[in-house]
């Protein structure tokens, strides 16, 4: 190892010391203030809390921004504290580029591409991406992990715990234990681009037949552990037709819902962070056709039992059935459910399938802005469960929020009006646990995908 990379790592142990203590200072200050009798300025403890974030640039920001949209994971104050956060992970040089790709392919990475543009054409939390050529000249898309992620991941969830800890001081209305085990789970998922790469297999497979969702090719001889090597998908970001013809954002609106909801209904499949910077645009003869998608990261594998859940519960708010309903929320790993809590629960189902019952043309939440999406429910869900809980949130439970949050909102950024109810209806349409079993263990053994657990 270099003096370089020696001190590049010594100030990220650094700066991971320096965060732990600092969180741990605004701890030592809620406890105390609990302990004796003092008020407590949730507000401007929240901000210390960002504060002593801030200079973590990595995948801590995924876990923050992921946990402010559970109701209650956190308190309201914190949630919006952390939602401020952004990744801004400064990017690799040069030279630190060329060690890190000799590391993944050999001394001789350079020869086996066209050519490989030195400054990256994204940075992200956990790595960055090079725009690239293979020898034949088709472009590809070269994401590269940063050096020692896997302890850094290990450090931020650590953090994590603080921030729990912190939590139970406050009078929490949710039992957040297993929200700890799944984000712990899927966030070292994403360290691993060998199962990336498959999840991209995945989606070709599922999406093989949806020309209006594009899904790029993996390219195993330039990819390893660390290195995924994918087509480069050409597009415009979304948000550059926020102000096209509705005609055009409703297309693009309804290629994005089929891209989330038909893996989860047919397959039992979930892509876990859809937001914005994870979706681009196609164009054909000069006009947005479709949307590319660029990132399989966070991708969620179900039993089809909980895709069975999800569909019951659907038809069971819709029918006013409160077995069926009842039925749904223990499929899903709710349990010891009073009649009190099934209506706080409630609240909630009906705030995330309201545009999937209610048959017209519409938007996704009608009248609400893009950053106040479930806002109201979230604050009418904390009120009541501090009457009626505790309730212990299953870990299967919450990828599926965050992920039923993150498209509501890319759909009120394009400001689409479409009939939720009826895609949805298509979308399970001879529906069948069974059914879904079989496409599932089918598309998972073609990219060699273990079943979900």
């Amino acid at each position: 190892m270099t003096d370089r990379e020696k001190n590049r790592l010594s100030a990220r142990a650094r700066r991971y010391a320096r965060v732990g203590t600092n969180m741990g200072g605004v701890a030592a200050k809620i406890v105390g203030s609990r302990v004796l009798g003092l008020a407590l300025d949730r507000g401007r403890n929240a901000a210390e809390l960002a504060a002593a974030l801030g200079n973590l640039k990595g995948p801590i920001m995924k876990v923050a921004q992921l946990l402010a949209t559970i109701p209650d994971a956190l308190p309201a104050e914190y949630a919006a504290e952390l939602m401020k956060l952004q990744s801004e992970a400064p990017p690799m040089g040069w030279g630190f580029v060329k060690r890190r790709m000799a590391a993944e392919l050999g001394p001789d990475w350079a020869s086996k591409f066209g050519s490989f543009e030195r400054q990256p054409a994204a940075a992200a939390s956990l790595g960055q991406v090079h725009r690239a050529t293979s020898h034949d000249g088709v472009a590809l898309a070269c994401k590269l992990q940063y050096p020692d992620m896997q302890s850094a991941v290990e450090a931020d969830l650590n953090q994590l715990q603080i921030v729990f800890a912190i939590h139970r001081r406050m009078d929490p209305v949710i039992d957040t234990r297993e929200i700890a085990k799944e984000i712990g789970a899927r966030v070292r998922e994403e360290l691993d681009y060998h199962r990336e790469a498959k999840h991209v297999g995945l989606y070709r497979e599922m999406l093989a037949e949806v020309p209006e969702v594009r899904v790029p090719t993996p390219w195993p001889e330039l990819s390893t552990g660390r290195l995924l090597t994918l087509d480069w998908c050409d597009g415009k970001r979304l948000l550059v037709h926020k102000q096209a013809p509705l005609e055009i954002r409703n297309r693009l609106a309804s290629a994005l819902f089929k891209a989330w909801w038909l893996p989860f209904s047919r397959h039992g499949v979930i892509h876990g962070d859809p937001h914005l910077g994870n979706y681009t645009a196609f164009e054909q003869a000069g006009e947005p056709r479709g949307i590319n998608l660029l990132d399989y990261g966070c991708v969620r594998i179900f039993p089809p039992g909980f895709v069975g859940g999800v569909v019951d519960l659907y038809r069971g708010l819709r029918a006013g059935e409160e077995a069926r309903v009842v039925h749904a929320y223990e499929t899903w790993g709710f349990h010891r459910l009073s009649r009190d809590l099934i209506e706080v629960l409630n609240i909630w189902a009906r705030f995330i399938y309201g545009p999937l019952m209610d048959d017209r043309v519409r938007t996704i939440a009608d009248g609400v802005k893009p950053g106040e999406y479930g806002r109201r429910e979230a604050f009418r869900v904390h009120q009541a469960l501090r009457q009626k809980g505790p309730v212990t949130v299953p870990r299967e439970f919450v990828l599926m929020d965050r992920a039923a949050i993150g498209l509501g909102g890319v759909f009120l950024h394009l400001a689409a009006e479409l009939n939720f109810h009826r895609l949805f209806e298509d979308a399970i349409a001879r529906f069948s646990v069974a059914e879904v079993a079989g496409r599932q263990a089918t598309a998972l053994s073609a990219v060699g995908l273990d079943a979900a657990a």
